[in-house]
């Protein structure tokens, strides 16, 4: 029989995902309309009462600064000062388990696709834990680091197959969607565990396949679904898979395959630890190859007698072209992260690439930058 729940239980709570980037506390929208007149208000308070309806709202946001230098010769510049991120965040329930989300990007110059723009836009019935159906705009369901908040992938950026095949920055062609889609998504957590975590774990989501902020331009939908064992509450070992289509909307007759899975495990603990592998099968807009991957591995390990300082290291590889090695992207990067409670983290990274694309020595690069996040 199902159970009642009111929040996901999949993830660690040491885990932050983009979805849950608000700290603000809970206040009814009632406290909003204070103008209103006192019959009114006591009109609504006893419906409230009576239907169990009770409106929230929390507001939030995050910001993400960044200064970076890097010694690669073909770039124009070497560096400089970037806001990388600005987000402003809505989100809180319009009944007693339903529960809403809106998120805005507002970094970027103004453009098309670009600029201040609509990240996040959905509604999620939570009552049973076993079934959350969820739909708007949101994370495709496909891949472990996607969903991690920015602030909390631990290094200065996703790693490359999560940016290129988890759909940050799809190397189909697609416009930047930060891993979003619109569409529909029912996901659940089965088999209550003595800690109160679940053992397994499913989402499955049919999205439009254009990206964010696009309406469906073809007769496809996109199929995605991910399930995870969790033997204890900081370990998911799981797998991903993508079946659809992706058409260009500067070229409507052009609609390209887009097939991929991903295999991977992520720990949660005082060391964090998480690595994957994912295989894309479809060309892209630009012509090229129809068969890509791309793997990393990351590890995270505090400082003894320092909690607030938290050194991680990854090995991140990405393959354009998944039948050369000579066209294999490397970043070995290092990065200290030191936190101020959850809200403030300052970072320092460093990443040296070999990139067998270019020549012996404009392939070999080193990249520095400092980033200061903040969430409120």
């Amino acid at each position: 029989m199902a159970t009642q729940a009111h929040a996901h239980v999949s993830l660690p709570p040491s885990v932050e995902q983009e979805e849950m980037v608000s700290n603000a506390q809970t206040n009814p929208l009632s406290s909003a309309v204070g103008d209103a007149s006192q019959a009114q208000t006591q009109s609504m308070s006893a419906q409230s009462n009576a239907t169990g309806f009770k409106p929230t709202l929390n507001l939030g946001g995050c910001i993400i600064t960044q200064y970076s230098y890097t010694d690669r010769e073909d770039k124009a510049s070497d560096g400089g000062f970037n806001v990388r991120i600005v987000r402003a965040v809505a989100h809180g329930k319009v009944w007693n388990d339903v529960a809403y989300r809106l998120q805005l990007e507002l970094s970027g110059a103004p453009g098309i696709d670009r600029g201040a723009r609509v990240l996040d836009a959905y509604a999620e019935w939570t009552r049973f834990a076993e079934w959350q159906p969820r739909m708007g705009q949101f994370k495709r369901c496909f891949g472990f680091e996607n969903p991690i908040h920015p602030m909390n992938v631990g290094m200065g950026s996703f790693s490359q197959m999560t940016q290129r095949l988890q759909s940050i920055n799809d190397r189909i062609g697609e416009h930047v969607s930060n891993g979003r889609d619109i569409g529909f998504q029912m996901q659940g957590d089965f088999l209550p565990q003595a800690d109160g975590h679940r053992l397994l774990h499913y989402q499955v989501g049919v999205y439009n396949g254009q990206g964010t902020n696009h309406v469906d331009v073809d007769k496809h939908k996109d199929l995605i679904g991910g399930l995870w064992v969790m033997p204890t509450k900081e370990l998911r070992i799981g797998a991903f898979g993508w079946d659809g289509y992706y058409t260009n909307e500067k070229n409507p007759t052009e609609t390209l395959r887009r097939v991929r899975y991903d295999l991977g495990f992520t720990y949660e603990g005082a060391v964090s630890a998480r690595a994957e592998y994912a295989h894309s099968v479809g060309g892209t807009t630009r012509g090229g190859a129809t068969r890509s991957d791309g793997w990393y591995a990351m590890l995270g390990v505090p400082v003894p007698q320092c909690e607030n300082l938290k050194f991680y290291g990854r090995w991140d590889c990405y393959r354009d072209d998944a039948t050369r090695w000579d066209g294999l992207v490397t970043n070995w990067g290092l990065t200290a992260n030191y936190y101020l409670g959850k809200n403030y983290d300052f970072q320092v990274n460093y990443t040296h690439t070999v990139d067998r694309n270019l020549s012996l020595r404009a392939g070999h690069y080193n990249t520095i930058d400092v980033q200061v996040c903040a969430k409120f």
